[in-house]
């Protein structure tokens, strides 16, 4: 359901932009705020068209001054791995418009189509979604731009690594010292680089999970070109967060069962997990929000570090 009252949220020079983007006879109707952003506002946007019906397509926007600053970066990476995964066979969205350097808008901002389904968190069905997350990145990995998009950048230290209340001390301090190592040689892929089930959208209700389809793949802005046991390792931390570390340790095996490849050595496996893993800890409240406001209420801050100490935990006793 489209809210009219919200509309005044989009600024109107964006709310003219995107005007300036519509085909011929078409006006916004409505708009609707998105949960589950953390660095862009997102919101669907209601098209009314010239035969009475409507369509919808999706505003992200870049509002907060930290985000701002980064924001050129990732619009550029997200309309440059939509205009090429267009016809892949990836179900992502499509482009409309981009002003990455708010040259027509109030913030940057992306305009892109919106697409079916929604995403399921919930424990129930996991068994059959895991496999289809695997299936669905080794997809995307497969994929041989013509353009490659900006090399991964690592998202966290050895120096800033935060060791939650309570953690395992020893444990971590391993796991720190894993990251100080050089990084393992790697081929590089195309990279979704925040590969997760909050990204991925399926057409069904977690009771009817046994027929569940993924209908997209969306929040492309990352996108990025690197070694597969990033992505996967990335996915890896999520489901240990949601749903547990023995689903965080299960991603890897369910995505070479789908035909992806992995770095050759377990160790250096296991070195893009822990170094995944690692990095959570600097934003375990950002994270955990989205998860609470889509209904995972049980998720509060205190019980997402403990699932982290646990995964991280897990994952050293792997190294051995």
């Amino acid at each position: 359901m489209t809210n009219h009252d919200e509309a005044a949220a989009v600024r109107p020079s964006t709310l003219a932009w995107v005007s300036g983007h519509l085909e011929a006879g078409e006006r916004i109707v409505g708009t609707e705020a998105l949960h589950g952003g953390i660095t862009a506002e997102m919101r669907r946007l209601t098209i009314g068209r010239r035969d009475g019906g409507t369509r919808d397509l999706v505003l992200r926007t870049f509002g907060d001054p930290y985000f701002v600053e980064r924001a050129e970066d990732s619009l550029n990476r997200e309309a440059g791995a939509l205009a090429q995964l267009t016809g892949t066979g990836v179900p992502a969205p499509g482009l409309v418009a981009v002003d990455q350097a708010a040259a027509h808008c109030e913030y940057p901002s992306l305009l892109m189509t919106h697409l079916p389904g929604r995403t399921v968190l919930d424990d129930e069905g996991l068994e059959t979604r895991v496999p289809l997350l695997a299936r669905q990145l080794v997809a995307i990995h497969a994929l041989r731009p013509a353009v490659r998009p900006p090399g991964y950048v690592a998202l966290t230290t050895a120096e800033t690594v935060v060791v939650p209340k309570g953690a395992d001390a020893a444990a971590w301090a391993a796991a720190i010292d894993v990251i100080r190592r050089p990084v393992p040689p790697c081929e590089g892929r195309f990279l979704h680089r925040d590969f997760h089930p909050g990204n991925v959208l399926f057409d069904v209700l977690p009771s009817q999970s046994a027929g569940a389809r993924i209908t997209g793949v969306v929040d492309w802005a990352a996108t990025s070109w690197g070694p597969a046991d990033l992505d996967v390792a990335h996915c890896s931390t999520n489901l240990a967060l949601l749903h547990g570390p023995a689903w965080g340790l299960r991603f890897a095996e369910a995505y070479e069962e789908a035909g992806g490849m992995l770095a050759e050595a377990a160790s250096e496996r296991l070195y893009w997990q822990v170094r995944d893993g690692l990095a959570f800890s600097e934003e375990v409240q950002s994270v955990a929000q989205p998860w609470r406001e889509a209904g995972r209420t049980e998720l509060t801050t205190r019980a997402v570090e403990e699932r982290l100490d646990a995964y991280v935990t897990a994952l050293m006793d792997a190294l051995g």
